[in-house]
């Protein structure tokens, strides 16, 4: 059976399945829409919060800039894992404690501020929508390789099972999906890599025979091989890296805090019936994650190699394009992969160009973001791998899209309309709105999943800036400062976003072409401006509180009731 044929039967049931829980699932009221009822079990929620948080960007896209970035990649897993220990053990609990449905909601009522509400409202669509936009590139880039269709149609279709989980049965729906799909996405990232690790180092476990030697080589570690590779092709070495020490620094640490300010994360904290069930829920989560994370850079490792192999030949004098293996052909078809025969001799050849000849540079252009996706093809594996992958790909893609949209439905329905806007609507014409809401940010995500504007992994590392700007500093003031008060948060929350927002869209859509570290500030890249803006956001909330009132009384009695996170408050709508 081809690969095609095998892709759309398992694709197809997996869809089958997603459908079935989120009809069996399907919410009866707002907080089974919102928080799935209060009620999922701690293992549950874990597996259901690894698969919100290991986006396309984890499953599609990280081991792709690891593969060519070499050490340079390694700030996604260094800011995306140390995030999530943070959002565990700093916030997680105490916002439970609180006991609201959403980000806005705290946000509002601990800055007791109908203005805080609202900014808190449009960062967070703000950052979803960003995240969106990687998260639909990934759905676009398996299907139009996978099923043979084009980017858009894949992102429609897309759309239509989303549609089907997140519109019908809101979290509740959402969050049983997802733990059928964090086991459909952790299969298919493992088997594939168990295989090649095999293959290449004799180990079965890929954590391992990252570090291992290659078979038939005499003797020559994975790592040496890469690093004498990229050396004699005129790339960095693979396990140094080219980018500055301040920027891998402000990239890990905006990712990091980005990662603590997540509101689609954050909200799965909420499903859990008590305080306690929320650490026991987060501690499952990072043991879900580590399987996948600790995995990826062999992933990327064993991907590097073969396909520099493939493309230049194991003699390195390059590979006969009529020749060409069947991956490279496949992938071509989707624009994913270029080929220019710059100097004539129909041969293919990847290099930086600094060595052999500049006529030949690069004659063979590879996107970052199909290495896991090509990974079974390059080294030959069964067709059953092959499509097993591309179902994990989507799981990963459609499970954070989900999510977000759950986040920007309930800052719609929930914190706009009936905490702002229309208090007195009823809990039947909510859930409509919510539903409403989620069905135009469906709509527009296609848009985004269409029109993307960068990597996946690229564009969602901006959401992460985004919201290392915003909502970070808002949830840690909030949490261990009784002092500070609206007009503070406030401040901080619209000047940290609002440079974050201008220096990324400076340049990456006004100017890309001064898109280079002599024209950053400090030499940070727009990935890495979040932690400047977080750092904007505290300096500013620390000024205006020093020339604006104090904090009610009561409220900074609030304050000290979250900071005990022991006991239960129930998920509410007060």
């Amino acid at each position: 059976m081809d690969v095609q044929t095998l892709t759309f039967i398992i694709v197809g049931l997996s869809f089958a399945l997603y459908i079935g829980i989120a009809i069996w699932a399907r919410a009866g009221s707002t907080k089974e829409f919102y928080v799935a009822g209060g009620g999922v079990p701690p293992l549950a929620n874990g597996m259901a919060t690894a698969a919100d948080w290991m986006s396309a960007a984890s499953f599609i896209s990280m081991a792709g800039i690891i593969s060519f970035a070499g050490y340079d990649g390694s700030v996604y897993l260094m800011g995306w894992t140390g995030g999530y220990v943070l959002l565990a053990m700093c916030l997680a609990p105490y916002l439970r404690k609180f006991g609201k449905f959403t980000v806005p909601d705290f946000i509002g009522d601990r800055y007791y501020s109908r203005t805080a509400r609202l900014v808190a409202i449009v960062c967070a669509i703000f950052i979803c929508f960003t995240y969106i936009a990687g998260q639909m590139r990934g759905v676009g880039v398996v299907f139009s390789r996978f099923l043979e269709v084009e980017i858009e149609t894949g992102v429609y279709i897309g759309m239509v099972i989303v549609f089907f989980y997140a519109v019908l049965g809101g979290m509740k729906g959402i969050t049983y999906t997802q733990v059928a799909q964090y086991c459909v996405l952790v299969f298919a990232y493992l088997v594939p890599a168990i295989f090649i690790s095999m293959m290449m180092t004799g180990h079965f476990f890929p954590q391992t025979g990252f570090g291992a030697t290659l078979i038939g080589s005499d003797g020559v570690y994975v790592l040496d091989k890469l690093d004498g590779l990229s050396a004699e092709l005129g790339f960095a070495q693979y396990t140094e890296g080219s980018k500055s020490m301040i920027d891998v620094f402000a990239i890990t640490g905006a990712l990091m805090v980005g990662t603590a300010g997540l509101p689609h994360v954050i909200v799965r904290f909420f499903t859990v019936p008590r305080v306690k069930d929320t650490r026991i829920s987060a501690a499952w989560t990072l043991v879900f994650i580590a399987i996948v994370y600790t995995t990826a850079p062999a992933v990327a490792a064993f991907a590097r190699v073969n396909m520099v192999d493939t493309i230049n030949g194991k003699d390195g004098s390059g590979t006969a394009y009529a020749e060409a293996p069947g991956w490279i052909k496949n992938w071509e078809r989707t624009g994913l992969i270029t080929f220019d025969d710059k100097n004539g001799d129909g041969k293919m050849f990847y290099t930086a160009g600094k060595i052999t000849d500049p006529n030949s540079a690069n004659e063979v252009n590879v996107d970052r973001d199909i290495m896991v996706l090509a990974n079974p093809e390059i080294a030959n594996l069964p067709a059953w791998v092959i499509a097993l992958v591309a179902a994990g790909g989507i799981a990963a893609a459609l499970s954070t899209t989900a999510g977000l949209l759950l986040v920007i439905s309930t800052s719609v329905s929930h914190d706009l309309l009936k905490r702002t806007l229309k208090p007195d609507i009823t809990d039947k014409q909510e859930l409509l709105a919510a539903r409403l809401a989620a069905m135009v940010a469906i709509v527009i995500s296609a848009y985004f999943g269409i029109n993307p504007p960068g990597f996946v992994a690229s564009v969602v590392a901006f959401a992460f800036g985004l919201a290392a700007a915003s909502f970070f500093p808002a949830i840690i003031m909030g949490i261990f400062s009784k002092t500070m008060n609206r007009e503070g948060a406030i401040a901080g929350m619209v000047t940290g976003i609002g440079f974050t927002a201008a220096y990324i869209i400076f340049f990456k859509f006004v100017s890309p072409e001064l898109n280079s570290p002599e024209n950053w500030f400090l030499g940070i890249s727009p990935e890495g401006i979040g932690l400047i803006g977080m750092i904007i956001n505290f300096a500013v909330a620390a000024i205006v509180l020093k020339f604006t009132k104090p904090t009610p009384v009561e409220i900074q009695l609030m304050v000290e009731g979250i900071r005990n996170p022991k006991g239960s408050a129930e998920a509410h709508d007060h």
